[in-house]
């Protein structure tokens, strides 16, 4: 039984002592001391059904739940804010604190009241916190997104000055565990890939300028722990403890410092889950240089996951997500997170996806068999943390029974690698677990253990006898209060039942008297328990002994429940690796056949992938914007082509990727061109097909995109200032391997220091990076440079001009645009007829002035990159003007000398 339902005053009040102060009661010590101990976190303290939270918990609770306020009693002399939330939707509540980036500590009681009562009649009922909640260790299925992962991530640091740095993540509620290397500077992009809801760093580097940008911008995500966690010199014990092992050297070669950030992860879990031990897999390490990087900034740029307002909808993974499964969209999310750099594991995820393809019956039964599958990696993580529930046991029966059919497909003829590995794990799932699960499960079951009838009639002989027992006392109840009924003539009499008064008999009020004048002869008669507003309830002897033999017979039924909930539970815990194999297989079948379906239905290719430099694609689209234009049936999408590849005869002396300069009007398509050639690249690196009549990619290592423009004002950054930051981290980054997107680079400032920028900016991907780069710009005046680079080429946007209209094209050719066509765009725009026609007369004017003229003329006058391997270039030399300027003193003038001065200032002006 739960101490009270709710609060009251008098377990919350202040008491007086023996000096005459206040001093906290018994419950609200309790509380206090339990709060000390986890002053970090909001605190849900149990009381009855409700979580209650007292003081600056409870002020800061009603702010961000938006639940009521109120005060009860005192503490010192004040009154104590409280709030509280029901037990039974707390974890609506908890959804909402988790995504404000709160910590929550819950609080239960952990003995039964009746024990409380012995040790005296102010004595509490011992409460403790049995679970620290955070944004990174959430399991419940309500606050977890069914195909997203829900990531926790370590960071260590071993060593001073560069030092090694490593990350570790875990997603508690399926089990997986990962270890990579990094670096201070690719820390960013690292961090991005895997998108964690939650990063434990120690304490030390909170005071590291180099890492206080990265911590800025993640926020309250970041969670500070003492340095001991990541203690290098006993991680290998921890983890060797944990895993029960002797050695790591069967898990593989993991570095020191990826070592620590390991251990120090399971150190956080050990605090946070208390006494629960999750059932995470063995770690895996993730190479370096395995997977494309793609800075944090790129991936919004290209709105991979999530487009720029932060919705999943209209992202590239909604775009291309069918897969039916939560395993399946999980591991499609973090292969589009990590694209592959490997052609010969790229090659054998395609086999797979083709597999399907080919063989559409076998993808239309497979599909239909995983479909509805209940998520058993998140059924097996809750279960482990003891969590679970006789649901979460349930859907283990149906995936195996499920697996089982699935791994019928094995028969199938040349069956790729990837394929007939998952396959076999399917296989080798215990038939002797499917088999107990399916005899024991009721058909029905409840979301609660607690609740009980989740058993199957049959599965027990004790426990049939003790339902027997109990479900006949329930008949007994009810031809008890017949027969009361009848004895008494009150027809509206009957027999209830609550937690506070056990079994009673209730009546209107109005016929109370009646019973109460009911002689007590010889034990008989009723006893007056309680009077309501509209009813009276009365007792007796004879209702209290059935109501014994009843608890009795309910209480035996359910610890019989329980304890072969137990068992359950320990067998499916001792085949955790056959079922996390499987789990991984189920993954690995839907996302396969997810994308064949994909590349079926939307006429995908097979991309060519290998280590050369290569970057062929023909009639390209982008996959996001062709599926929104089919939904909406309001256009076909123009395809186009792009030919990034080294010209032929580039010996290795002049190598490296081609440079596509493109111009072309606003609005005419050059931002989803440049995107989709870069999302080709991220599909056919995760083993997908592309949305191309064809497509031959060489491996792209990393990727940049610097599309559109943003501010970072919390920074204290200007649009401009963002896009130089971006922009410069391109320049010093990219490789020969590299894909760099750029968009209007230099528009942000004044219009000669963006055209130089811009054109600095290309020579140095051009002599320097020598990457494979498409550049859009409205500099039309940059054209030029296809003369003096030898890898650089010309594309344009086509328009056609009809009647005074402009007609957008969308077509991409070789060539140059003559103008930009803002004013027409402009005019699209709604902006007033005046304004407009205004703005077409200065645009005349401008185009005719001297000033145009020479804009036109000015780049050939430029240099092609001069000095560009020189170690320090020479400072310019000043303006004779300027020079003449330096020497005068203005205060030793007379007026007639300052004139004289200013006439052969303008001279040197004039002269240039």
């Amino acid at each position: 039984m739960l101490e009270i339902l709710r609060p009251d005053r008098a377990l919350i009040a202040a008491e007086p002592q023996g000096s005459g102060d206040p001093g906290p009661t018994p419950m609200m010590a309790q509380f206090l001391a339990i709060k000390a101990a986890h002053a970090d976190c909001l605190l849900f303290y149990r009381m009855g059904d409700f979580y209650e939270l007292f003081f600056d918990d409870a002020v800061e609770a009603s702010r961000a739940l938006g639940i009521t306020l109120t005060k009860r009693g005192k503490h010192l002399g004040d009154d104590i804010p409280m709030a509280g939330v029901p037990v039974v939707s707390a974890d609506d509540y908890l959804q909402k604190l988790i995504a404000q980036g709160f910590r929550v500590a819950v609080c239960e009681q952990v003995e039964d009241p009746a024990e409380a009562k012995k040790r005296g009649a102010k004595s509490v009922v011992k409460r403790d916190v049995v679970r620290l909640v955070t944004p990174g260790t959430i399991t419940e299925e309500t606050l977890l997104e069914p195909g997203r992962p829900n990531h926790l991530m370590a960071m260590a640091r071993i060593g001073g000055g560069e030092g090694e740095v490593a990350l570790a993540w875990t997603d508690l509620s399926t089990g997986q565990f990962r270890v990579a290397a990094s670096t201070i500077e690719a820390l960013g992009a690292d961090i991005a890939a895997v998108e964690p809801s939650e990063i434990v760093v120690a304490d030390t580097l909170s005071r590291d300028e180099r890492f206080a940008p990265l911590f800025a911008r993640l926020g309250r995500r970041v969670r500070f722990e003492p340095a001991v966690l990541f203690d290098g010199a006993t991680a290998t014990e921890r983890l060797c403890r944990f895993y029960e092992v002797a050695t790591l050297e069967g898990f593989g070669a993991f570095g020191r410092c990826e070592l620590a950030a390991a251990a120090a992860l399971l150190a956080y879990l050990g605090r946070t889950q208390l006494k629960a031990r999750p059932a995470l897999a063995r770690p895996e390490r993730v190479e370096a240089g395995s997977f494309m990087r793609i800075d944090p900034a790129t991936r919004a740029s290209l709105e991979l996951s999530r487009t720029t307002t932060g919705k999943r909808a209209g992202s590239l993974l909604a775009t291309i997500d069918r897969c039916v499964t939560g395993a399946g969209a999980r591991l499609l999310a973090g292969r589009l997170a990590f694209p592959l750099t490997d052609p010969a594991a790229i090659r054998a995820r395609q086999e797979s996806v083709g597999f399907f393809v080919a063989e559409a019956g076998l993808r239309a039964a497979l599909r239909e068999a995983l479909r509805g599958l209940p998520d058993t990696e998140r059924a097996l993580a809750r279960l482990s943390l003891d969590r679970g529930g006789p649901r979460d046991l349930g859907a283990l029966a149906v995936a195996l029974h499920r697996a089982a059919e699935m791994a019928d497909l094995a028969a199938a003829p040349d069956l790729p690698a990837e394929i007939r590995a998952a396959l076999d794990d399917l296989a080798a799932l215990p038939v002797a677990l499917m088999e107990r699960l399916g005899q024991t499960l009721a058909d029905t079951l409840p979301v609660n253990r607690r609740d009980g009838g989740f058993v199957r009639e049959g599965a027990l002989e004790a426990l049939d006898a003790a339902r027997a027992l109990r479900d006949h006392s329930r008949r007994v109840v009810a031809d008890l209060q017949a027969r009361y009924a009848a004895e008494t003539g009150l027809r509206s009499l009957k027999i209830r039942h609550n937690n506070v008064l056990g079994y009673f008999v209730e009546v209107p009020e109005a016929q109370g008297p009646a019973l109460l004048a009911i002689p007590k002869d010889e034990g008989g008669g009723f006893t007056h328990r309680q009077t309501l507003a509209s009813a009276m309830r009365f007792s007796t002897i004879e209702l209290a002994g059935l109501e014994t033999r009843i608890r009795e017979a309910a209480a035996q039924a359910l610890r019989l429940e329980l304890e072969l909930f137990d068992a359950l539970r320990a067998e499916v815990l001792a085949a955790t690796d056959a079922l996390q194999r499987a789990s991984a297989a189920i993954g690995v079948l839907d996302v396969s056949s997810a994308l064949a379906d994909l590349a079926v239905a939307a006429d995908w290719c097979c991309p060519s992938v290998d280590a050369s430099l290569a970057f062929r694609i023909e009639c390209g689209r982008h996959p996001v914007v062709e599926a929104a234009l089919k939904a909406s049936a309001t256009a076909s999408f123009v395809a186009n082509d792009c030919d990034l590849s080294p010209p032929a005869g580039s010996g290795k002396k002049t190598g490296g990727g081609a440079i596509w300069l493109l111009t072309g009007p606003n609005m005419g398509g050059k931002s989803t061109f440049l995107r989709q050639n870069a999302l080709i690249a991220v599909l056919a690196q995760i083993g997908a097909y592309v949305p191309a009549t064809s497509a031959h990619i060489g491996i792209v290592d990393r990727l940049f995109s610097r599309v559109g423009a943003s501010d970072d004002l919390a920074e204290g950054r200007s649009t401009f200032m963002v896009e130089m930051v971006e922009t410069a981290a391109i320049l010093n980054q990219a490789s020969e391997r590299t894909l760099v997107v750029l968009d209007e680079i230099g528009r942000g400032t004044a219009t000669y220091d963006g055209l130089s920028i811009a054109f600095a900016a290309v020579e140095h991907l051009h002599e320097v990076n020598r990457c494979r780069a498409l550049f859009a710009t409205h500099f039309h005046e940059m054209t030029a440079l296809a003369a003096r680079l030898k890898r650089l080429s010309n594309a344009t946007v086509r328009v056609k001009e009809w009647e005074g209209e402009v007609i957008f094209l969308h077509e991409v050719t070789a060539g140059v645009a003559d103008r930009s066509y803002g004013i027409q765009v402009a005019r699209l725009a709604g902006l007033p007829p005046a304004v407009v026609e205004r703005a077409r007369q200065v645009l005349t004017q401008l185009e005719k002035s001297e000033q145009g003229e020479r804009r036109t003329a000015f780049i050939d006058d430029l240099p092609l990159f001069a000095a560009l391997n020189a170690r320090a270039p020479e400072p310019p030399k000043a303006p004779a003007a300027i020079e003449e300027l330096a020497g005068i003193d203005p205060d030793a003038l007379s007026p007639r000398e300052a004139l004289e001065a200013l006439y052969r200032l303008k001279a040197l002006t004039a002269k240039g």
